[in-house]
């Protein structure tokens, strides 16, 4: 599976993402669509983004019991989107399930992939927070494995750890990763990023770019600079 550039479009009305979509007259990006769009505007904006001819990752995080997991994925996975996510937090149980409600009786699904951990947290918060004392990368590698072993797809990661979760979980196990800054762009509220590049060399399958691009004063051209970057000199 070859590399590709996900953008977030974490936009809170349907004129908002319409404008946005438009400013791409010839290319059809692969697309991002999170919590903000899809509880402000429904499974619809789902269905409208697939007519336009755009890939979908539908990022919605699921982490509760198995049984609620596993029926709601078979509800998503009737919206024809192309990536879903959970939470690794969740434990192999809970992904398991989310992997049998996300197959359909033909045997096709999305891909399905599961956070590690947020590109927001950091080891200090992390210890301080959520009371795990093991190092980040450790806690990372132990969630990719779970994750591995329950069946799923890749999961969701810094970029700064896709290489070491491919010499975890394998090459073909893959890495979306969010955190992603132009060399020249602020870091915002992200606590661990790299830029598209650096995100190539060491080991990102997808990555996700979000105010890089939704932001930009010509976003069809900061999406493309995204794919010479990371994708052209794959």
């Amino acid at each position: 599976m070859g590399k590709d550039v996900i953008v977030a479009c974490d936009f809170d009305s349907r004129e908002k993402l319409t404008a946005f979509l438009d400013r791409f007259p010839e290319e059809k990006p692969f697309v991002k669509i999170g919590m903000e769009m899809f509880y402000a505007l429904g499974p619809d904006v789902v269905r409208e983004v697939k007519a336009r001819g755009h890939r979908i990752f539908l990022d919605l995080k699921l982490h509760d019991i198995p049984n609620t997991v596993k029926k709601a994925m078979a509800v998503l996975s009737g919206l024809d989107v192309d990536m879903v996510n959970v939470h690794a937090a969740g434990t192999r149980a809970m992904m398991e399930a989310a992997l049998e409600g996300l197959t359909r009786p033909d045997g096709s699904r999305p891909l399905l992939i599961a956070v590690t951990q947020l590109t927001s947290t950091d080891e200090e918060r992390m210890r301080r927070e959520l009371l795990i004392d093991a190092p980040i990368a450790e806690v990372v590698m132990r969630y990719a494995a779970n994750a591995r072993d329950a069946g799923l797809d890749g999961v969701v990661c810094s970029p700064l750890e896709a290489g070491k979760v491919h010499e975890t979980c394998g090459a073909g196990f893959l890495t979306v990763t969010p955190g992603i800054r132009f060399a020249d762009s602020a870091k915002d509220d992200q606590a661990r990023v790299t830029t598209p590049a650096l995100a190539r060399q060491i080991g990102s399958d997808y990555i996700v770019v979000g105010r890089p691009i939704t932001t930009a004063e010509d976003p069809a051209a900061a999406y493309r600079r995204c794919l010479k970057e990371f994708v052209d000199n794959a």
